[in-house]
């Protein structure tokens, strides 16, 4: 029985999702949690998140599947609704599940997602600056140009090889398409950059947030966001910035009837060992 897990978590003590001998990560709690809570044997679990991310990266909305048992479990909603409970007993308070249910038919957390979208977050004023936000907000010592910025960003948007902006992953691909990219500010006056694409690869966004913060301040120009994207490798230029700021805000499905030939689709032009972050 395959479920689907809807999360959240403060990545602030976490060393990213993905399980690492020895150091904690969401993966591992999670997974830990449910193998208590279900009473099967450890090792026997596999949990797969739509987008894994980087250590100290925050989720106010992952999504993940599972397969368990049949028998481990009962299909009953008000069932499902006690276990996402018990898990939230188990987990410390850094992570939630919202949400735990019989995942629809040809679901797959990771391949079967449209597009992922995250915010990054930034105080670039002193009036800002707010010590109850310091863990998802950036501090930045200098005045940002959004409007410089969209400028900038514009010029990333659409199917790129977004080499420049990635770690380099042996037979990973870093094509991807930018479904969007553009910074406003909130009412309290926080820069907010809203990134989305069908998947990123490993530190994409900050690199991304980095190039266009260069604009920003007035150090580099518009057609120099677009010179890094072309040339193809990363450019000693850009700074990626803290992780901290990055917020994984929501993860799109198709219609339950079409998820079945997304995840064939998606894993079709991926390589096994690539994975959205």
């Amino acid at each position: 029985m395959r479920l689907r897990i809807d999360l959240a978590y403060d990545g602030t003590e976490f060393r990213g999702w993905a399980t690492q001998p020895g150091l904690r990560t969401v993966q591992e709690d999670l997974t830990s949690a449910l193998t208590t809570v279900l009473r099967i044997p450890e090792g026997s679990l596999t949990v797969t998140v739509a987008g894994r991310t980087d250590a100290g990266v925050h989720a106010r909305a992952q999504v993940a599947h599972v397969d368990v048992p049949d028998d481990s479990v009962a299909v009953a909603a008000d069932q499902l609704y006690r276990l996402g409970r018990r898990v939230n007993g188990v987990l410390d308070r850094d992570v939630r599940v919202h949400h735990i249910g019989p995942a629809a038919e040809g679901f797959d957390a990771r391949y079967s997602a449209l597009w992922r979208r995250y915010a990054y977050r930034i105080a670039d004023a002193p009036a800002l600056i707010d010590p109850l936000r310091r863990r998802e907000v950036l501090r930045w010592g200098r005045h940002l140009d959004g409007d410089a910025m969209n400028e900038a960003a514009a010029t990333l948007i659409g199917l790129h090889d977004f080499a420049a902006f990635c770690k380099k992953r042996e037979g990973a691909t870093t094509i991807r398409t930018l479904l969007e990219f553009d910074w406003r500010r909130d009412d309290s006056g926080i820069l907010v950059g809203h990134v989305q694409a069908d998947a990123f690869c490993h530190s994409m966004v900050r690199a991304l947030v980095g190039c266009v913060v260069a604009v920003g301040e007035g150090r580099r120009s518009v057609a120099w966001a677009t010179g890094v994207l072309t040339g193809k490798q990363r450019d000693q230029g850009v700074t990626v910035v803290p992780a901290h700021g990055l917020t994984l805000e929501e993860v799109r499905y198709p219609e339950d009837a079409e998820l079945a030939v997304r995840a064939q689709q998606t894993a079709a032009r991926r390589t096994s060992t690539e994975a959205p972050a």
